[in-house]
């Protein structure tokens, strides 16, 4: 089978195959989809070759800075610091630094946040009560302990489930809420009174380039991080304080390691793309109807079934969906994983979708990125390609 360039209109080889392929077939949940228009053109390249800790270094940082509480409804009381190791070195960060004062509830219902679990259990040593819930599904939100620091999730990108609302966190909580928010953040309404830790990557929702994460502290947090000494070591990359206080400068645009300024004007470009958008609100409406063009399909397809059974809890952006039972009778866990493999393989050699088998550790099934940089049209688009590999892997 040959490439074929994406965007390319040919005549179906055979009978079934679709005609229109989507324009830019990126559906990849993470590096994501550019926004529309991106090109390398388009990025300020003064800073490039520059010191970060120059005059000019400084002010871009700042101005990404700035961007972000805008676009995203930060309130002026919380802090944003740009760090480094992406999501991942963000969440590290908070946990490394604030866990061990007070009990510690952490929750799971897919991949990363059992890793957050490991990490508490197994690094940090803590005695976490955890509550976990299978794919597809929330854990009981209304039974956690408000007293105890709260680790979890917005929105589970390897399991297509999300947290509805804030509704379950009270206002009179003791302990902090440590919120990973990386494909949750300009999708979804974050109630940023709630949540006193939140933290995401440049490379979901806005497109950005990886390796950089942001960080965002409540008054709360600030308070956690000066006032409690871990009883255990800190990497230089994950201290916030000195002598007490809170070192300001990681969130005035003096990030702790050398950033990629190339990276930083890449999401600077992202987030001026959706400021121009119409901002955070614009931002939400891309990918619920993007959400709701893959729902429409999936609704009428015998085949394939939402993974997040309640469409109250059905994340808007990583879009998880699971085989039919009635679709793969007869295959095992190995074999829908293989049928899995040759859809993702026929369509990228089509030039129709790139990087949309689901994650190795969820259920078999395919996941489609419905953030705000991808078209609508695109998804409306893929839809028709999905049924054609799914009924050429299954016959073949």
């Amino acid at each position: 089978m040959t490439n074929i360039e994406p965007g390319a209109t040919v005549a179906p080889a055979h009978r079934g195959k679709p005609q229109i392929r989507p324009a830019r077939p990126y559906f990849s949940s993470g590096p994501c989809a550019k926004p529309p228009g991106w090109g390398p053109e388009h990025l300020a390249l003064g800073s490039l070759g520059r010191s970060h800790r120059s005059k000019l270094g400084k002010a871009r940082l700042s101005y990404a800075i700035e961007l972000t509480r805008k676009v995203l409804r930060v309130p002026s009381t919380h802090r944003i610091g740009i760090v480094p190791g992406s999501d991942t070195g963000a969440v590290e960060m908070a946990m490394w630094s604030m866990l061990g004062a007070r009990p510690v509830t952490m929750l799971a219902w897919e991949s990363f946040g059992e890793g957050w679990v490991t990490d508490v259990l197994k690094q940090l040593r803590l005695d976490a009560t955890v509550m976990k819930a299978p794919y597809g599904e929330l854990p009981d939100l209304a039974a956690v302990d408000q007293s105890s620091d709260i680790v979890f999730t917005w929105n589970g990108t390897t399991s297509g489930v999300r947290v509805p609302d804030g509704g379950w966190i009270s206002e009179a909580r003791e302990g902090l809420t440590i919120c990973d928010a990386t494909s949750a953040a300009f999708a979804q309404d974050l109630p940023f009174d709630k949540l006193d830790v939140v933290t995401f990557s440049w490379q979901k929702v806005l497109g950005g380039e990886g390796a950089h994460g942001i960080l965002i502290l409540s008054p709360r947090a600030v308070e956690r991080l000066e006032s409690y000494t871990p009883d255990r070591p800190l990497p230089k990359l994950m201290r916030m304080t000195k002598s007490g206080k809170l070192i300001e400068g990681i969130f005035q645009g003096e990030t702790i390691n050398t950033p990629s300024m190339l990276a930083v004007e890449d999401y600077i470009f992202a987030l001026e793309w959706a400021k121009d958008l119409g901002g955070l609100r614009a931002l939400m409406a891309r990918a619920d109807a993007n959400a709701a063009a893959l729902s429409a399909w999936v609704e009428a397809t015998p085949w394939v079934e939402h993974l997040a059974a309640d469409p109250a809890s059905r994340s808007n952006t990583s879009v998880c969906l699971k085989f039919a039972d009635d679709a793969v009778r007869g295959l095992d866990e190995e074999g829908q994983n293989a049928l899995v493999k040759k859809m993702a393989a026929l369509l990228e050699a089509e030039g129709a979708a790139f990087d949309i088998a689901g994650y190795r550790d969820a259920p078999p099934g395919v996941r489609i990125w419905c953030g705000a940089t991808v078209e609508t049209d695109d998804i409306e688009a893929l839809a028709p390609w999905l049924d054609w590999a799914f009924t050429e892997a299954r016959n073949n």
